[in-house]
């Protein structure tokens, strides 16, 4: 059995098809294909709260391609999100039109609460202690889902409207950061130790030029250097002389911002790094709506 996640992206628009293991009861996911098509929606939403003509007919191609995929690998089941840049745009309604129509694909926008709890359902397949605390931090490309979780349950999901593009076209608002400072000193106070969880490629990025083992935890403070070496390249020597993608070396400054503020503000002195994201999520909670029918 296979299931399909498409996660629309202010950076990028993904599609991942897993493979559904079912192990005496005990059902799983493993990763059998990833495409990532770097569209930027963001640039487009942020700025002018419209996605332009040019990048929605790239969007309905992209997502014309991903069905096309879905029946290629015969999946039985898919669900596609789109969040930030599509939630903003003025125009994104009549886009999820068009796709419905031209690709023969059911795209929903979601809310920020509902895009943390897809986020969140990830969990499952990450192996930490239960008994710790932990802080999720996932940052795309227009916002940051934050998500505290204590011996294994849920204590509280927020969304808010900072994100790496956003930042890097200066649509990000001091009011923002102060809610979302709110929202960590309210929901994390209580904790002695507090363990930071990381999503989204960025921080994947960052993990591998970290050079740490898998199992291993990035500290704030290798962070930092990390977000000082690269912000000692200029752009074009982060592509050439680090081989960093393009739609990667610029966002992937903002990001380290983001990921050492939440760190600095929680108090977290080590972050997780497990390469999962919303695709992730939207795998699982397919797994979820699967099983209780």
């Amino acid at each position: 059995m296979r299931y399909g996640a498409i996660d629309t992206g202010s950076n990028a628009v993904r599609l991942l098809i897993a493979d559904i293991i079912d192990n005496d009861g005990k059902i799983s996911f493993k990763k059998n294909t990833l495409i990532r098509v770097p569209l930027r929606l963001g640039d487009d939403a942020f700025l002018h709260q419209h996605i332009s003509d040019k990048k929605a007919d790239d969007l309905v191609k992209t997502m014309s391609a991903f069905k096309n995929l879905m029946d290629v690998y015969r999946v039985e089941d898919y669900m596609a999100c789109a969040t930030s840049a599509m939630r903003e745009a003025k125009n994104g309604p009549e886009i999820i039109k068009r796709i419905q129509e031209e690709a023969n694909l059911n795209l929903e926008i979601v809310q920020g609460e509902r895009e943390a709890n897809i986020i969140y359902a990830s969990h499952t397949n990450v192996n930490l202690d239960e008994n710790k605390n932990y802080l999720y931090i996932d940052v795309g490309g227009g916002s940051t889902e934050l998500t505290v979780f204590s011996d294994g349950e849920l204590l509280a999901a927020q969304s808010f409207n900072i994100g790496t593009i956003r930042i890097l076209d200066n649509q990000d608002k001091d009011e923002t950061w102060k809610e979302m400072n709110e929202f960590i000193r309210q929901h994390t106070r209580r904790f002695k130790t507090l363990y930071g969880v990381g999503t989204g490629g960025n921080i994947n990025k960052l993990f591998k030029l970290s050079e740490l083992k898998d199992d291993e935890a990035l500290s704030y403070s290798k962070l930092k250097s990390l977000y000082s070496y690269l912000s000692s390249y200029s752009l074009k020597d982060r592509i050439n002389v680090l081989k960093l993608n393009q739609d990667r070396a610029d966002v992937i400054i903002p990001a380290c911002e983001i990921y050492t503020t939440v760190m600095k503000w929680a108090n977290i002195k080590n972050i997780y790094v497990p390469s999962i994201g919303m695709a992730d999520g939207i795998i699982q909670t397919l797994i979820e709506k699967n099983l209780s029918k």
